[in-house]
């Protein structure tokens, strides 16, 4: 048996993606920073699938360069985590218009216990972060009979 981290708000998250449409679900909204300012976060969208040796999480990451993404495990859970900086303006250049979000992001994810965490691998590639995550065989655990007293 596993434990599951019990998260409150788990099921308003929930009922909110499916009542709202998919790409709502990565608009930025505004947070608080460490000095207790607004800063703005954004998510980005993750696909998961899975083949007979591996899970694959890829997360659409446009404009992120891989040094400012990290990804960590811990205590049975992947998270991607980053940030896309605001480009430089030229002197010579007018926007008229700014659609594309900057920020930090973070995504995670609870992984099965069939991985081998140790051997969880990342690659970056045309805007494209794909994580690997091997599978590894569970041991048949046998019940324990417990005397009573």
């Amino acid at each position: 048996m596993s434990m599951v981290r019990w998260d409150p708000f788990a099921d308003m998250d929930t009922l909110f993606n499916r009542l709202m449409p998919r790409s709502m679900g990565s608009w930025p909204r505004f947070a608080a920073s460490e000095d207790g300012g607004p800063k703005l976060e954004w998510s980005p969208s993750a696909d998961i699938s899975e083949t007979e040796k591996e899970y694959l999480v890829r997360a659409e990451l446009p404009a992120v360069k891989k040094e400012d993404v990290k990804v960590t495990v811990d205590g049975g859970m992947i998270t991607i985590e980053g940030e896309r900086k605001q480009r430089k303006e030229e002197k010579n250049e007018k926007f008229h218009r700014v659609e594309s979000v900057t920020g930090s992001f973070t995504r995670s994810f609870t992984l099965p216990d069939n991985v081998d965490e140790k051997s969880i691998r990342c690659e970056s590639q045309d805007g494209v972060l794909t994580v690997h995550i091997p599978k590894t065989e569970i041991e048949k655990r046998k019940p324990i009979e417990i005397k009573v007293q």
